[in-house]
């Protein structure tokens, strides 16, 4: 089973999420979480895994032979992101602005424009015990993190257990990394937090992930009875679950500062993510918890 976790702002705690049911389900069954917030990836601060090898991630731009361009200016005319600019002198490319889609080599009437590969990351990948962590990691300065998030994600399950399960720890927000990372999944948990800010971005994820037609439940991060009602009332009339609530607490805030996992020092935590996470996979989406 594929899981996702998101959330529509960032600051949810989503990352605590992701991080504590890969933990609590690795103590049973060999378990593979994916690091795909690849611009500040921090799975690792908690699971503390060993990482053993890297991969550059590339993508390919073009690279134009002077001597074979006539400045026709076709390659301008059919690149969609303004990556190449066609003077009558030269053709200048913009490395950051190419999406490598390939249509400027293929549509060449001159055949003056080859693809040459940029490195615009490394997927990372490491261990502990029953836990295998992809992480994706953009280079800084890099305007487009698709490409990462992509290749991090071929990596599911690989050669080791085709059978594993596997947690995604997603970008904040609606964009493209998002859309990216989560397509595929076989269901996603929104993370969220009560507040009206929260409310706001909660319900464009919602609308993001009923596109993508993939089944979500929610989970209140910082819940407080005082406040809940405002998320209970939108899942309640949008009729999503809310999976698990998870207190204001100064302890839970303490551990998370310092990179300590919830579920390996409080171990009605360490069941409550277990029994959510089988419960997910087992088909029973619509119960609501309260560790």
């Amino acid at each position: 089973m594929i899981v996702s976790v998101a959330s529509g702002k960032g600051g949810t705690g989503k990352t605590l999420v992701a991080t504590s049911l890969a933990l609590a389900v690795s103590e049973r069954a060999s378990v593979q979480i994916l690091d795909c917030d690849v611009e500040e990836p921090n799975v690792n601060l908690f699971v503390h895994a060993s990482i053993e090898s890297a991969e550059p991630v590339y993508v390919p731009i073009p690279r134009v032979d002077a001597d074979r361009c006539n400045h026709c200016g076709r390659c301008a005319e059919v690149c969609a992101y303004h990556a190449i600019a066609s003077l009558p002198s030269k053709v200048i490319v913009f490395p950051e602005l190419c999406h490598g889609c390939g249509a400027c080599s293929y549509l060449c009437p001159e055949s003056a424009i080859v693809e040459t590969n940029r490195q615009v990351g490394v997927v990372e990948i490491g261990y502990r015990n029953n836990l295998e962590l992809v992480q994706g990691r953009l280079n800084m300065g890099e305007p487009m993190s698709t490409p990462v998030i992509r290749k991090a994600k071929m990596y599911i399950n690989g050669q080791i257990d085709n059978q594993r399960d596997v947690i995604i720890d997603v970008a904040p927000g609606t964009s493209c990394p998002v859309v990216e990372a989560v397509q595929g999944s076989d269901y996603t948990i929104l993370v969220t937090e009560p507040t009206p800010f929260g409310l706001n971005d909660l319900s464009l994820a919602v609308e993001m992930i009923r596109y993508l037609n993939i089944p979500c439940g929610v989970v209140i991060n910082r819940s407080s009875p005082s406040r809940d009602s405002l998320i209970e009332k939108y899942c309640r009339e949008s009729e999503i679950p809310v999976l698990l609530k998870i207190p204001f607490d100064r302890d839970i805030a303490t551990l998370y500062s310092k990179g300590i996992p919830l579920v390996e020092v409080k171990t009605r935590w360490h069941d409550a993510f277990l029994d959510l996470f089988y419960t997910l996979k087992k088909g029973r989406l619509h119960a609501t918890y309260n560790a």
